[in-house]
């Protein structure tokens, strides 16, 4: 073995002794190596393993990866040159590799994000009411005695034009009585007379059927037979036999049942998707094996802020009348189609509480998480307004196993931008060093270190710059001195490592 080969293997032996010392010291040899000009170094770089003809992405200091610069130049953490990241490279964001055998063992399946339109569902609660726009009041038209009643008990079933009470009008007698009279009378040009008796019977109540039944029969009618206007059950019974009635009172309230309402609870999430003409499908519990047909008549302008629920009116066409007051139903409304969007799989959008997130897969078996803004969910999809293309893939099984494989968190950080000063700040540690000042500048709370090696943070000896907050602790050192320094573990955001505390050699900093 000749001298050369003895001393190689000299210097490989004490690297791989070293450990992440060596390691370090192999990244800060290749940053030192490169030439002054930061062009020249990069097209050197791009051209020596032949990526002349690749995009450069970025450039960064490998020693703190996750700062990224738009050019080239001298790093602001170490005595070196940044470092071109091309594209296609491992080193590219986002992309978390996992291999074709332990996506298999993990399960990984992936689906492609599509374009359709979506018709959400909505389902709602509620429960059967009269439709009052189908409700008739009978009243009395003058006073009188209820002699009989053929209807006694209120939702007695009614059909239209049924006897509901027979009612003595005494006011009517003096007005028939008066009319026959003048028609009783010899001569002509009676029919003056004759109007104005047709016109005092009105005014006493008479109906016009009521008003030529008298006419034809040449009798008077003092009673009234009170008939249905209108099907339906009633509602109110107002009157009993024997009683007295003053003209206007109630006598019948009849509700007709050949359409209901149903007044639907529609979650205040969902509100948005109902509007006044939607078709409506509906189900009684009592009646499974019926489906009523209607449409939304109105979404009434009031929350239940018990419930946060919008009550929609619903109007069913009731054939049979076998949907009755009170029964519960079940509503199904279909909004119109709305226009396409994106679409994927519910399974694939993992919620975190503050955001909605999707694995991405890029092919090769490389993932990465996207944050996306989603919409409407309806039948195992979900709509997507904001973060994906029509064309990609998304993991929508696995993707727990994979962050259990490359941690999902940390993947996430290393695609985003680097963590913010406060995060830095928490969960950095503080880590002492000895140095010389090579350089101060207290008005802008900087100094210049020629510091030796920090075994805490595998640095060997290095010269470098530092930000100092309390601008206080310069005051007093001027360059030559020497110095004990505290500073933490993680740079600021301005990617500065920052000395927290610094004092002349021979004190505690």
């Amino acid at each position: 073995m000749n001298t050369r080969t003895l001393l190689i293997a000299l210097v490989a032996a004490s690297l791989v002794g070293a450990g992440g010392y060596g390691a370090y010291w192999i990244g800060m040899n290749r940053g030192m190596q490169m030439t002054s000009s930061p062009e020249s170094s990069a097209q050197k770089s791009a051209g020596a393993d032949g990526t002349a003809d690749k995009k450069v992405l970025y450039w960064h200091d490998p020693m703190v990866p996750g700062q990224k610069f738009d050019k080239p130049g001298k790093s602001p953490f170490m005595d070196m040159q940044l470092v071109p990241v091309y594209a296609g490279e491992s080193a590219d964001e986002g992309k978390v590799a996992i291999s074709p055998s332990v996506q298999q063992n993990l399960g990984v399946r992936v689906a492609d994000v599509t374009r359709g339109a979506l018709a959400p569902a909505v389902e709602a609660v509620g429960s059967v009411a009269y439709n009052e726009r189908d409700t008739v009041v009978v009243q009395a038209r003058s006073n009188g005695f209820v002699e009989r009643l053929h209807v006694r008990a209120p939702l007695d079933s009614v059909r239209k034009g049924q006897a509901l009470a027979e009612l003595y009008v005494p006011d009517w007698v003096a007005a028939q009585e008066e009319y026959l009279s003048v028609k009783r009378m010899p001569g002509a040009g009676l029919e003056f007379l004759l109007d104005a008796a047709r016109q005092r019977m009105r005014l006493a109540g008479m109906a016009e059927d009521q008003i030529r039944l008298v006419e034809s029969s040449g009798k008077v009618h003092a009673r009234l037979t009170v008939t249905a206007p209108t099907g339906g059950v009633v509602a109110e019974l107002g009157t009993r036999e024997g009683m007295t009635v003053m003209s206007g009172a109630l006598l019948f309230r009849i509700n007709g049942l050949d359409t209901v309402w149903v007044n639907a609870e529609v979650p205040e999430s969902q509100a948005g998707l109902v509007r006044p003409g939607n078709a409506v499908e509906a189900r009684a519990p009592a009646l499974p094996d019926i489906a009523f047909k209607g449409r939304v008549s109105a979404l009434l302008p009031e929350v239940n802020p018990a419930t946060r629920t919008l009550k929609a009116r619903v109007e069913l066409a009731n054939p049979g009348h076998r949907l009755v007051p009170g029964m519960f139903a079940t509503i199904n409304l279909t909004p119109a189609a709305r226009k396409e969007v994106l679409l994927v799989p519910t399974e694939a959008v993992i919620q975190t509480g503050k955001r909605s997130v999707v694995i991405v897969s890029h092919g090769d078996g490389k993932f990465a998480p996207v944050d996306v803004e989603t919409g409407v969910e309806t039948g195992g999809r979900t709509e997507i307004r904001k973060g994906l293309e029509a064309g990609q893939k998304v993991v929508v099984s696995g993707q727990f196993l994979i962050d259990s494989e490359a941690s999902l968190k940390a993947a996430t950080t290393r695609m985003g931008d680097a963590p913010a000063p406060e995060a830095a700040k928490a969960g950095g540690s503080s880590h002492r060093g000895e140095g010389k000042v090579t350089g101060i500048d207290p008005a802008k709370g900087r100094v210049e270190l020629e510091h030796g090696p920090i075994p805490s943070m595998k640095w060997p000896a290095m010269k470098m710059g530092f930000a100092v907050p309390d601008k206080k602790q310069l005051a007093g050192l001027k360059q030559g001195d020497s110095v004990n320094f505290e500073l933490r573990g993680e740079p600021d955001k301005g990617g500065d490592y920052v000395i927290e505390k610094i004092a002349p050699a021979g004190s505690k900093p």
